[in-house]
């Protein structure tokens, strides 16, 4: 297993993607504003240029022209890192996305890898306002040829990134705003209440637990909601002595739950839980993989808990009001009702 820090996750990242450049000539990084000494909107490829000179490129203002000029080199053999600077914005790039970058994979009578990593900062609670605050995960869930993942504060990016790489295939990367503020597990007070491990081979499942024989509540989430998650379980443990699990991909689709089948046989209530709106999302995917596998042994429905369906606003009160917040996690675990 990788070692693991407790340096800021943007840290983290930006180290991780150091490390990729020094060992491998033919990664390529595009976006706009990533070159120094500005260093992408929130740092993550800061350094990169000075050392890397012309392999880390400042683009124009084109999300669609970035990920095209991105599929084209990775057709030629390179590896692409793309930057969108607000996840928001990959919209403006889906058609290069579902009808060129996924379907040149196996288009074409044999497959042919496209290496391309979409990394998408994403998610509220910043007072961005309403096209910069979205989670859109599920915008690109099913689309063949496309994986998911989502930073997370448990995984090891380097590791993260090499297996997206090596999937051969365009990858989107959403990495939580708030998030990149964070330590990695460890580093944030309350960490030592609980251990990690990991429930497969892979090092995709993350478990964070209290240690303790029996919990009440097995919660799934991806990264991005981890320490709003976390926080919850740490308050229903000590003021109410509920006891949680938390379980966190890195990869979100294609899913596969096999590695999770025997904790959720002995789990309690099951939730799901996710930053995107309500509505045709992963958490919804994830709750029928489970119902599928396990309908005669579970012990009741899985649950789901994320924010309704509306726009986000910009002020921050009524922000705070939509999105999922680690108290609304706890009161959905006590069975508390928000005042």
């Amino acid at each position: 297993m990788p070692e693991h820090r407790t340096e800021r996750v943007v840290s983290d990242l930006n180290r991780a993607l150091h490390g990729l450049f020094d060992a491998d000539d033919d990664v390529f990084l595009l976006g706009e504003d990533v070159a120094d000494p500005y260093g992408g909107a929130f740092k993550v490829s800061r350094g990169l240029s000075e050392r890397h000179p012309g392999r880390v490129i400042s683009t124009p203002i084109s999300e669609a022209a970035l990920v095209g000029v991105a599929a084209g080199l990775a057709l030629r053999g390179r590896k692409l890192i793309v930057e969108i600077m607000f996840s928001d914005f990959a919209t403006l790039c889906f058609d290069q996305i579902l009808n060129f970058a996924s379907k040149s994979v196996t288009m074409y009578g044999k497959r042919i890898p496209m290496p391309i990593i979409i990394r998408c900062p994403s998610g509220g609670n910043r007072g961005y306002g309403p096209t910069h605050s979205q989670s859109l995960q599920k915008h690109f869930i099913g689309i063949p040829n496309l994986a998911l993942f989502e930073l997370s504060p448990f995984h090891d990016n380097r590791t993260v990134i090499e297996r997206m790489l090596a999937l051969g295939m365009p990858c989107m990367f959403f990495e939580d705003k708030l998030l990149y503020s964070r330590r990695s597990f460890g580093g944030e007070p309350g960490d030592s209440l609980f251990d990690l491990d990991f429930l497969d081979d892979g090092l995709n499942w993350a478990r964070i637990s209290l240690g303790v024989p029996e919990v009440d509540h097995l919660l799934i989430t991806p990264g991005g909601v981890a320490d709003r998650a976390l926080s919850a379980i740490k308050s229903a443990f000590v003021e109410q002595e509920t006891a949680c699990q938390l379980v966190v991909p890195s990869q979100l689709y294609p899913i596969d739950i096999a590695s999770l089948v025997p904790l959720l046989r002995n789990a309690g209530q099951i939730w799901v839980m996710e930053d995107g709106p309500a509505g045709g999302t992963w958490g919804a995917e994830v709750a029928h993989l489970i119902h599928a596998a396990l309908w005669e042994s579970l012990k009741g429905p899985v649950r789901l808990l994320h924010p309704e369906c509306e726009v986000i606003p910009a002020a921050s009160h009524l922000e705070r009001h939509l999105l999922l917040q680690a108290d609304d996690i706890r009161s959905a675990l006590t069975g508390v009702v928000s005042a």
